[in-house]
């Protein structure tokens, strides 16, 4: 059932009321619109909450490598008028995260050789400088409002993940990001504890400044969780949830599965979660169609990089990885992610299914990513949602909502 306002604002005065903030500058780390989340109203209420007890509360976009956003996108963002800004959000700063510029960041410490092959189960062994936005630290409180799905990367998303990769450096970015390539994300989605949240949640130990966090769970449109405390008490009781509610599970894998992108995801850096969400209930030798005819670019900030790559499975980046070595492993595990599980033996790359991309990316560059093409005004949507033949699966938002197997077992990757 869906919180209401009042509900939400009476649970936050709760919480809020507990926290001496009088006095305070606070600052909220929150997503951009690449996730389903009531934020405008969630920053008015902790607005009010936060300055009504004698704090004051600025924003920063936890873009991660995101591109940044305008002022007028912020706006629409975050619900603000002209008249807001200089009214009633006069005092109130909104700014964006820049991971690229290492003038804006500052290092917290090293995680060592020993702890990251600790942390990651032997994956990886190396020393990983820890980087956030140096701005975090003018701050006594840094407070983390966002919401909670399963996640290709880390598991679920949310909690510390809005420091780590949200205001931090490439460093970091990099290694937890191909590490959860190594790891596959039909291993990682939907579960809670991972390799990646320990090295995520072990560098956010490493901050300087209070950490508190207001964990939405969504069904839809609807606000249905709200958990507030400690960025890793708040997610976790989000997570829980999310897991009830965004993981569905279906009888058998499905030969055709048409996975609509929202127009949320705006490029396919992002739209790439309509691939990983569906992945596990692909069937070998399947086909999963991307569609998105509003998508025209692979991605603003990463499209060199992904371009001399390309897609490609696991086995074959990690058998070319001297060749990659000068490219950032997060656009690396981008790569893998969006091919999806196969194998490379004796020089030949088999993926376990095909990646179609139905959008407004030509098809000679679809086949330059080493992805398969299909004109979306091929597409008969009423076709693919009346399908009843046991082998079709239509997704008309994708993104967010995990699909498994009822058997709970991620199927194969091709041999021989």
């Amino acid at each position: 059932m869906a919180l209401t306002e009042s509900e939400v604002r009476a649970l936050c005065a709760d919480e809020i009321g507990r926290w001496n903030v009088d006095g305070m500058r606070v600052l909220a780390l929150v997503p951009d619109p690449t996730r389903t989340a009531p934020i405008a109203s969630m920053f008015r209420v902790l607005h009010e909450e936060l300055t009504a007890r004698g704090a004051l509360l600025d924003v920063m976009i936890a873009l991660g490598t995101h591109p940044p956003m305008s002022d007028e996108a912020i706006d629409r963002h975050l619900g603000l008028t002209r008249a807001d800004r200089a009214g009633k959000y006069a005092q109130t700063k909104f700014m964006n995260h820049g991971w690229d510029d290492p003038a804006t960041l500052v290092s917290l410490g090293t995680l060592s050789e020993d702890e990251i092959a600790s942390l990651s189960e032997g994956r990886l062994r190396e020393q990983v400088d820890v980087t956030i936005n140096q701005r975090a630290l003018e701050y006594d409180l840094l407070l983390i409002v966002g919401p909670v799905f399963p996640h290709e990367v880390i598991g679920f998303s949310g909690g510390n993940k809005y420091l780590f990769p949200g205001i931090s450096g490439r460093a970091i970015i990099d290694a937890f990001h191909w590490l959860g390539a190594l790891i596959t994300s039909p291993d990682l989605m939907g579960i809670k504890r991972t390799p990646v949240r320990a090295i995520v949640d072990r560098a956010a130990s490493l901050v300087p400044v209070q950490r508190k966090c207001v964990s939405l769970v969504v069904d839809g449109r609807d606000l249905v969780g709200l958990y507030i405390g400690s960025p890793e008490e708040a997610w976790s009781a989000a997570a829980d949830l999310s897991e009830q509610i965004h993981i569905r599970y279906v009888e058998r894998p499905y030969r055709r599965v048409l996975s609509c992108a929202p127009t949320m995801y705006e490029e396919l850096w992002v739209g790439g979660k309509c691939v990983y969400k569906l992945e596990p209930v692909v069937a070998d030798g399947g086909e999963l169609i991307v569609y998105a005819p509003h998508i025209s670019r692979v991605s603003t900030t990463h499209d060199k990089a992904i371009h001399e790559v390309g897609y490609h499975v696991r086995d074959y980046l990690v058998a070319h990885m001297k060749r990659f070595a000068h490219l950032p492993r997060g656009v690396l595990a981008h790569s893998a992610h969006v091919k999806g599980a196969g194998v490379y033996e004796g020089g030949v790359e088999r993926p376990r299914f095909r990646v179609t991309l139905a959008t407004s990316i030509s098809e000679s560059e679809c086949r330059a990513l080493n992805l398969d093409y299909c004109d979306f005004r091929s597409i008969d949507i009423e076709k693919w949602c009346n399908a009843d033949d046991g082998e079709t699966l239509y997704v008309p938002k994708a993104g967010e909502t995990l699909f498994r197997l009822r058997s709970d077992a991620p199927p194969t990757a091709p041999t021989g």
